[in-house]
């Protein structure tokens, strides 16, 4: 299985982000669980840098990918504190329109097949099935 671990700057991400989309293309995914997949990496590490580790260079986010021509699984882990994904403000209900957070734990589990926060929230595994046209969880 591949894996990266790189320090907690935002520029680190487009590295790794390339080297996934790379072996979810190389396996065969077609366009709509691309278009999932590239938008659960972007919250996923985004997050782990910005949320988890406080966007602290002296911290690591290690991410660990394996890639079949059925499935896609992406572990992210951060040395942050960690969080309760339940805690996180519903960003549809009207009073949190305007809030800048939720939307990305949202998103990752409308586009994904699965989403589960292990480790007290600092790690994060993220499943995509290729035959999972998803989303059907938005409202």
């Amino acid at each position: 299985m591949p894996k990266r671990v790189f320090p907690s700057r935002l520029e680190n991400i487009p590295e790794v982000e390339r080297a996934i989309v790379d072996d979810v293309t190389a396996a065969g995914f077609g366009e709509k669980q691309m278009f999932a997949i590239r938008l659960a990496l972007a919250e996923v590490l985004a997050n782990a840098v910005r949320h988890g580790n406080q966007l602290d260079p002296g911290k690591r986010v290690t991410a660990i990918w394996e890639v079949t021509p059925k499935q896609f699984t992406l572990s992210v882990e951060d040395e942050g504190d960690g969080f309760n994904p339940d805690d996180v403000p519903d960003p549809t209900l009207e009073e949190n329109l305007l809030r800048p957070g939720g939307r990305g734990v949202m998103l990752m589990q409308a586009y994904l097949s699965d989403v589960q926060y292990e480790d007290g929230g600092r790690r994060v595994v993220l499943t995509k099935f290729a035959d999972c046209d998803k989303p059907d969880g938005l409202p």
